[in-house]
Protein backbone atom coordinates (compact mmCIF):
# COMPACT_ATOMS: atom_id res chain seq x y z
CA UNK A 1 0.00 0.00 0.00
CA UNK A 2 1.37 3.35 -0.96
CA UNK A 3 0.53 5.99 1.60
CA UNK A 4 0.35 8.73 -0.99
CA UNK A 5 -1.76 6.74 -3.43
CA UNK A 6 -4.57 5.00 -1.56
CA UNK A 7 -5.71 1.61 -2.76
CA UNK A 8 -8.92 1.00 -4.61
CA UNK A 9 -11.49 -0.45 -2.29
CA UNK A 10 -12.91 -2.52 -5.16
CA UNK A 11 -12.47 -5.87 -3.39
CA UNK A 12 -14.12 -4.76 -0.15
CA UNK A 13 -17.58 -6.12 0.62
CA UNK A 14 -20.30 -3.59 1.52
CA UNK A 15 -19.86 -3.66 5.33
CA UNK A 16 -16.09 -3.12 5.03
CA UNK A 17 -16.54 -0.43 2.41
CA UNK A 18 -19.10 1.42 4.48
CA UNK A 19 -16.89 1.13 7.59
CA UNK A 20 -13.99 2.77 5.73
CA UNK A 21 -16.26 5.55 4.45
CA UNK A 22 -17.63 6.03 7.97
CA UNK A 23 -14.12 6.46 9.32
CA UNK A 24 -13.27 8.89 6.52
CA UNK A 25 -16.44 10.88 7.28
CA UNK A 26 -15.53 11.06 10.96
CA UNK A 27 -12.10 12.38 9.99
CA UNK A 28 -13.55 14.85 7.48
CA UNK A 29 -15.80 16.37 10.11
CA UNK A 30 -13.31 16.18 13.01
CA UNK A 31 -12.54 19.89 13.06
CA UNK A 32 -16.24 20.74 13.33
CA UNK A 33 -16.32 22.18 9.83
CA UNK A 34 -17.67 20.39 6.79
CA UNK A 35 -18.29 23.03 4.15
CA UNK A 36 -20.02 22.40 0.84
CA UNK A 37 -16.61 22.46 -0.87
CA UNK A 38 -15.17 19.93 1.58
CA UNK A 39 -18.26 17.77 1.11
CA UNK A 40 -17.87 17.84 -2.69
CA UNK A 41 -14.18 16.94 -2.39
CA UNK A 42 -14.99 14.18 0.07
CA UNK A 43 -17.74 12.81 -2.21
CA UNK A 44 -15.36 12.80 -5.18
CA UNK A 45 -12.71 10.98 -3.11
CA UNK A 46 -15.18 8.34 -1.96
CA UNK A 47 -16.47 7.89 -5.49
CA UNK A 48 -12.94 7.43 -6.81
CA UNK A 49 -11.81 5.08 -4.02
CA UNK A 50 -14.90 2.92 -4.35
CA UNK A 51 -14.75 2.75 -8.15
CA UNK A 52 -18.07 4.61 -8.20
CA UNK A 53 -19.86 1.98 -6.11
CA UNK A 54 -20.72 4.77 -3.71
CA UNK A 55 -21.70 7.90 -5.62
CA UNK A 56 -24.58 10.29 -6.04
CA UNK A 57 -27.72 9.26 -4.16
CA UNK A 58 -26.07 6.21 -2.61
CA UNK A 59 -23.33 8.48 -1.22
CA UNK A 60 -25.89 10.92 0.22
CA UNK A 61 -27.92 8.08 1.76
CA UNK A 62 -24.84 6.51 3.32
CA UNK A 63 -23.56 9.81 4.74
CA UNK A 64 -26.99 10.60 6.22
CA UNK A 65 -27.09 7.16 7.83
CA UNK A 66 -23.55 7.55 9.18
CA UNK A 67 -24.25 11.01 10.62
CA UNK A 68 -27.46 9.71 12.20
CA UNK A 69 -25.56 6.79 13.72
CA UNK A 70 -23.03 9.12 15.32
CA UNK A 71 -25.82 11.32 16.73
CA UNK A 72 -27.79 8.38 18.14
CA UNK A 73 -25.04 5.98 19.20
CA UNK A 74 -22.02 8.18 19.82
CA UNK A 75 -18.49 7.99 18.54
CA UNK A 76 -17.29 5.17 20.80
CA UNK A 77 -20.06 2.79 19.69
CA UNK A 78 -19.63 3.67 16.01
CA UNK A 79 -15.86 3.14 16.19
CA UNK A 80 -16.50 -0.27 17.77
CA UNK A 81 -18.75 -1.11 14.80
CA UNK A 82 -16.11 0.07 12.33
CA UNK A 83 -13.53 -2.11 14.08
CA UNK A 84 -15.86 -5.12 13.93
CA UNK A 85 -16.25 -4.72 10.16
CA UNK A 86 -12.51 -4.24 9.64
CA UNK A 87 -11.46 -7.46 11.29
CA UNK A 88 -7.75 -7.50 10.43
CA UNK A 89 -4.96 -5.13 11.47
CA UNK A 90 -4.11 -4.57 7.79
CA UNK A 91 -7.66 -3.42 6.97
CA UNK A 92 -7.65 -1.13 10.00
CA UNK A 93 -4.35 0.44 8.92
CA UNK A 94 -5.72 1.09 5.42
CA UNK A 95 -8.78 2.75 6.94
CA UNK A 96 -6.69 4.85 9.33
CA UNK A 97 -4.39 5.92 6.48
CA UNK A 98 -7.38 7.04 4.42
CA UNK A 99 -8.79 8.93 7.41
CA UNK A 100 -5.45 10.68 7.88
CA UNK A 101 -5.39 11.65 4.22
CA UNK A 102 -8.88 13.14 4.57
CA UNK A 103 -7.78 15.30 7.51
CA UNK A 104 -4.67 16.40 5.60
CA UNK A 105 -6.62 17.32 2.44
CA UNK A 106 -6.92 20.98 3.44
CA UNK A 107 -3.16 21.29 3.94
CA UNK A 108 -3.09 21.16 7.73
CA UNK A 109 -3.91 18.65 10.44
CA UNK A 110 -5.38 20.58 13.34
CA UNK A 111 -4.92 19.57 16.98
CA UNK A 112 -8.55 18.39 17.17
CA UNK A 113 -8.00 16.23 14.08
CA UNK A 114 -4.75 14.78 15.45
CA UNK A 115 -6.48 13.94 18.74
CA UNK A 116 -9.33 12.27 16.88
CA UNK A 117 -6.90 10.23 14.79
CA UNK A 118 -5.19 8.96 17.94
CA UNK A 119 -8.60 8.12 19.42
CA UNK A 120 -9.43 6.22 16.22
CA UNK A 121 -6.09 4.40 16.40
CA UNK A 122 -6.86 3.34 19.97
CA UNK A 123 -10.35 2.16 18.98
CA UNK A 124 -8.91 0.17 16.07
CA UNK A 125 -6.13 -1.25 18.26
CA UNK A 126 -3.37 0.40 16.26
CA UNK A 127 -0.32 1.40 18.26
CA UNK A 128 -0.29 5.16 18.95
CA UNK A 129 3.34 5.45 17.86
CA UNK A 130 2.51 3.78 14.56
CA UNK A 131 -0.48 6.09 14.14
CA UNK A 132 1.65 9.14 14.94
CA UNK A 133 4.20 7.98 12.36
CA UNK A 134 1.43 7.68 9.76
CA UNK A 135 0.20 11.17 10.60
CA UNK A 136 3.74 12.55 10.25
CA UNK A 137 4.23 10.80 6.88
CA UNK A 138 0.91 11.97 5.48
CA UNK A 139 0.94 15.51 6.84
CA UNK A 140 1.67 18.33 4.40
Amino acid sequence: MSLTSPPSLRAFDEPKLEAVVELMFLAASADGEFSDEERRHFAASVESLTDRRIAGDSFETLIARIADGFRKEGRERRLAEVKAHLATPALRRVALSLAIQVTAADGIIRTSERELLLEVADALEIDRDEAADLVAKLSP
